[in-house]
């Protein structure tokens, strides 16, 4: 069996789903190259316009499999040079694969995210979970060590140091509404609805205008490492660029037009 499902929808909406349900989608070698070849098809598909990712069964993703992860070894090896490289060639490109993809990705968490799983689950563009969803992070009380897969940048990012040491230190299940009071995620649905109202969200911004929305999170991400007054340089710096593309063009034509604008037929994405 297939340690991921693909599916393109209407409107090019292509659904990545983890399908190794009985062990909580755990991320093992061969799950992570999967998921690498499904976004590198999402990158190269002009048919794909918005992504979601979800998991198969009761979990969204528990984290690395330390039981069968599969990862290759030299003789000698330590256990901490042999993460390492895990991390070098598997975890860490697969998260500047979904950080970088050039389409918005939604990531619908449809059950418990722990350890990697968390960093996994908020690597998206626009993070969406079932009710019943959970994130804990176990690196520190139960294995020692920091959190990774990007959660060590992404929770305090997101929460702000108080809540991300909360998080990690303690190893507490955060519940899916506790996660949307506290800004970790966009919002919680009931778990059937979950993946209907992520395809619906992916579908809605499928008709937009697919670089500019990329370019938005870009320019949220770069405003989280510089001053004020270096990012009212690089918004400058990047509507120089958009507001000489056909896109924006097309945009301020159906404004003034009152119609919705048709950035499918003018944008390559």
């Amino acid at each position: 069996m297939s340690t991921i499902k693909t599916e393109l929808l209407d409107k090019g909406v292509f659904v990545i789903t983890l399908n190794r349900p009985k062990v909580l989608n755990s991320l093992n070698k061969e799950i992570i190259d999967e998921l690498l070849k499904a976004f590198n098809q999402a990158y190269e598909d002009q048919a794909i316009r918005t992504v979601v990712l979800t998991g198969e069964g009761r979990g969204f993703c528990s984290g690395a499999d330390l039981a069968g992860g599969g990862w290759p070894s030299e003789p000698g090896w330590s256990p901490g040079e042999s993460t390492a490289h895990a991390m070098e060639i598997g975890f860490n490109p697969l998260v500047r694969k979904i950080v970088d993809c050039p389409k918005p990705v939604i990531n619908a968490i449809n059950g418990i995210a722990a350890g990697g799983g968390v960093g996994l689950a908020l690597c998206g563009d626009l993070i969406l979970a079932a009710d019943t969803a959970k994130f804990k992070l176990v690196f520190g009380p139960q294995l020692g060590i920091i959190s990774d897969v990007g959660a060590s940048w992404l929770v305090p990012n997101l929460l702000g140091r108080a809540k991300a040491n909360g998080m990690a230190l303690l190893g507490e299940d955060i519940s899916a509404s506790q996660a949307e009071s506290w800004g970790l995620i966009w919002k919680v649905f009931p778990e059937k609805d979950l993946l209907t109202e992520a395809c619906k969200l992916a579908s809605q911004m499928a008709d937009g205008a697919i670089t500019g929305l990329k370019a938005i999170v870009k320019a949220h991400d770069n405003a989280l490492q510089v001053s004020l007054s270096e990012q009212l340089d690089y918004e400058r710096d990047t509507q120089r660029v958009l507001c000489d593309g056909e896109v924006f063009k097309e945009g301020v034509k159906a404004f003034l037009e009152k119609r919705k604008p048709n950035f499918r037929d003018i944008e390559e994405v």
